[in-house]
């Protein structure tokens, strides 16, 4: 989730920095179509380690169901203890996940990327005027795009 979350906020920034710079490919930032995911790694890694555990491998970009995402494989620091299973006292649990970013927003992108439209996400109203456009007015990254595991 870390490393999804992650991406999620890089696309809201390179969002916010398209339209401030009145760049014509904003709305690919706002469809999630930019590569994203600088910071997954780090991300997946410290999240892992707030659970006492490790992040094997790396955390590996996917696409599930047309969706951006990341994958990965986590490693217990500390033993599964007493169980009902035998033999598996003394074993690190392990686990694997994948996450994806959806857009939360449906929009008919305007005929002039400079000209102000409103997008519909989730059932609330988002005006982007990029010609009046405000950095501090901006939605959070989270009612924009919608971050879940699918596994």
């Amino acid at each position: 989730m870390a490393a999804a979350q992650d991406a999620r906020d890089e696309l809201v920034d390179g969002l916010v920095a398209a339209i401030e710079a009145d760049d014509d490919d904003w709305l690919d930032w706002l469809n999630g179509d930019e590569s994203v995911g600088d910071g997954a790694q780090a991300a997946a890694q410290a999240l892992a380690a707030d659970n006492d555990s490790i992040l094997e491998g790396e955390a590996v970009q996917v696409v599930q169901d047309g969706y951006p995402g990341f994958r990965v494989n986590i490693q217990t620091n500390y033993t599964v203890g007493n169980s009902i299973i035998p033999g598996t006292a003394s074993m690190n649990g392990r686990a694997h996940a994948t996450a994806v970013i959806q857009p939360r927003c449906e929009n008919i992108p305007p005929v002039d990327p400079l000209d102000p439209f409103e997008l519909d996400c989730d059932g609330e109203t988002v005006t982007i005027d990029p010609g009046h456009f405000n950095p501090g007015d901006f939605p959070d990254a989270s009612e924009l795009f919608s971050v879940y595991l699918v596994q």
